[in-house]
């Protein structure tokens, strides 16, 4: 049963880098050239509201879903795995509004900035925070006193 376990891991693990790889193949994001070119004097490029929004919401839950595999799996614990997807919708549902904000005032507030926070948008990161915590707190519970 643990081989299941690594291997559906691994699997999740798979899923989010082929989010990354594929990403300008399934989601609709114009800025992805723009910040992959890191010049900030390029032309800020057209895009539509509706089409990015919906893109954006789109890889947000495929990187929820394929983050959610890897907590439960690499922990076992629904609880968690509940706890892990509220943690990533709550930094989504901050840092989404922020990002918007930044493309509506056209990078103006930062361009460092605008890129921070499109990093946190569309890439799971907040994993990189998680898994470390629900590892300490595995440790912590199965700690005797």
């Amino acid at each position: 049963m643990k081989i299941l376990n690594w291997f559906l891991i691994l699997a999740g693990i798979l899923a989010l880098f082929c989010v990354r790889m594929l990403e300008d193949q399934i989601f609709y994001d114009p800025f992805l050239s723009y910040f992959h070119e890191a010049n900030k004097n390029l032309t800020f490029p057209d895009f539509d509201w509706g089409r990015l929004i919906a893109g954006h919401f789109f890889r947000f839950i495929l990187n929820l879903i394929f983050s959610c595999v890897i907590i439960h799996f690499l922990f076992k614990n629904k609880t968690w795995t509940l706890q892990g997807a509220v943690l990533i919708t709550l930094v989504f549902f901050i840092t989404f509004p922020i990002y918007l904000y930044c493309i509506a005032d056209r990078f103006e507030t930062g361009y460092l900035f605008s890129f921070y926070m499109r990093r946190f948008v569309i890439q799971p990161l907040i994993l990189l925070l998680i898994i470390p915590l629900f590892y300490y707190r595995q440790k912590i519970v199965q700690k005797p006193d």
